[in-house]
C-alpha cells in the first residue's frame, strides 16, 4: 500500500500497520481472483457430465459465507486491541501527542484508515461472493433470505463491519487492555448483530396469502418467498395453529364444523423486500456506529482535556 500521498498521522498509521493492511488486501484480492476462476470453470462445464467445477464453486461459496461472518469481529477486535487499547496500555500514543497532533486527530486518523480499508475490502468481498452466488442463487442453500447469503450479498455486510470498527474504538479506550478489549468487542458485536438479525424480518410488513385448506405451501407461495408464519384462518378472521384441526380429528385437512375454519394463511416476504430490508438494516447499523463513534470521541475528550 502506497503511503506517498498520505501525511501526518495518516502516514504514521499506514506505516505502523502496513503488514496487516497488506495481508488484508492480499486476502481480499485472492478471494476475488479465486471466485472469478471458479465461476469461469463452472461455466465451462455447464451441460457436461463433469460437475467438478460446480461442486468446487459451491464449496467455495459456503466457505466464503463462513469467512465473511467473521469479518466484522476481526475488524472490531483489531481496532479495539492493536490500534487503540495497546497504544493506550503501553503509552506509545503520547509520542503522537507530542508532535502537535491532538487526541481527536490521533484517533480520527486511525479510524479513517481502518474505515477506508474496511469499506473497500467489504465491498470487494461482496462482489466476489456474488460472482459465485450468481450460479447458485436458485438452490435451497443460497436463497436470498438465508442468513449467510442475505448478509454476504448486500450493504448490511459493510454496515456490520463499520459498526464493529466504531464499537472497537470505544471499547478500546474504555478498557485499555489489549486482549480484554478484543474479547469484549467481539462479544458485544456478536450480541448486537444477533439482536438486529432477529428483528430483521420485522422491519417491513409481511404480505399475507390465503388459500383453501387442502392447498399445500409449495403451491401457495413462490419458490423465492420467505415464509415467516402459516396456519389456519376462521370465517371470523381468527388465526389458529396449522395443527389445530389435526388435534381434534387426527386427519390433516379435515376440520370440525364448530371450528369454522375457512382456509389457510401464509405470511411471507417476497423477493422484492430484499433491498428495502437491506437498506433499513444498514441504516440501523450505521446509526449505532455513529453513536459509538460519538461516545468514543467524548471519552477521548474527557480523558485528554
Amino acid at each position: 500500500m502506497s503511503t506517498l500521498a498520505l501525511k501526518g498521522p495518516y502516514w504514521v498509521t499506514v506505516r505502523q500497520y502496513r503488514r496487516t493492511l497488506w495481508l488484508a488486501g492480499a486476502g481480499v484480492l485472492l478471494s476475488l481472483v479465486g471466485m472469478s476462476w471458479l465461476r469461469y470453470w463452472d461455466g465451462r462445464t455447464v451441460g457436461t457430465d463433469r460437475d467438478t467445477g460446480h461442486s468446487l464453486l459451491r464449496i467455495a461459496v459456503e466457505w466464503a459465507e463462513g469467512g465473511m461472518i467473521l469479518v466484522p469481529f476481526l475488524v472490531g477486535a483489531f481496532v479495539a486491541g492493536p490500534m487503540v487499547a495497546r497504544e493506550l496500555e503501553s503509552g506509545t500514543y503520547k509520542l503522537a501527542l507530542t508532535q502537535s497532533v491532538s487526541p481527536a486527530r490521533w484517533l480520527g486518523a486511525k479510524l479513517a484508515v481502518a474505515g477506508a480499508v474496511t469499506v473497500v475490502g467489504t465491498i470487494t468481498l461482496i462482489g466476489a461472493y456474488r460472482l459465485g452466488w450468481a450460479n447458485l442463487g436458485d438452490t435451497l442453500s443460497f436463497l436470498w433470505y438465508e442468513p449467510g447469503t442475505y448478509v454476504s450479498t448486500g450493504p448490511v455486510f459493510v454496515a456490520q463491519a463499520l459498526f464493529a470498527l466504531a464499537l472497537g474504538s470505544l471499547i478500546g479506550q474504555l478498557v485499555r487492555r489489549t486482549v480484554t478489549a478484543m474479547a469484549l468487542t467481539g462479544l458485544v458485536t456478536g450480541l448486537v448483530l444477533l439482536v438486529v438479525g432477529q428483528l430483521r424480518w420485522s422491519l417491513m410488513p409481511v404480505k399475507t396469502l390465503t388459500g383453501p385448506l387442502t392447498e399445500g405451501v409449495s403451491a401457495a407461495l413462490p419458490f423465492t418467498s420467505h415464509e415467516t408464519d402459516s396456519g389456519l384462518v376462521t370465517t371470523s378472521g381468527e388465526r389458529l395453529p396449522l395443527h389445530a384441526c389435526f388435534e381434534r380429528t387426527e386427519q390433516w385437512g379435515v376440520c370440525p364444523a364448530d371450528m369454522n375454519v375457512a382456509g389457510q394463511y401464509w405470511d411471507y416476504h417476497p423477493v422484492s423486500h430484499y433491498w428495502p430490508i437491506q437498506l433499513i438494516e444498514t441504516g440501523i447499523l450505521l446509526a449505532l456506529a455513529a453513536l459509538a463513534l460519538y461516545a468514543a470521541f467524548r471519552v477521548l475528550r474527557a480523558r485528554h482535556a
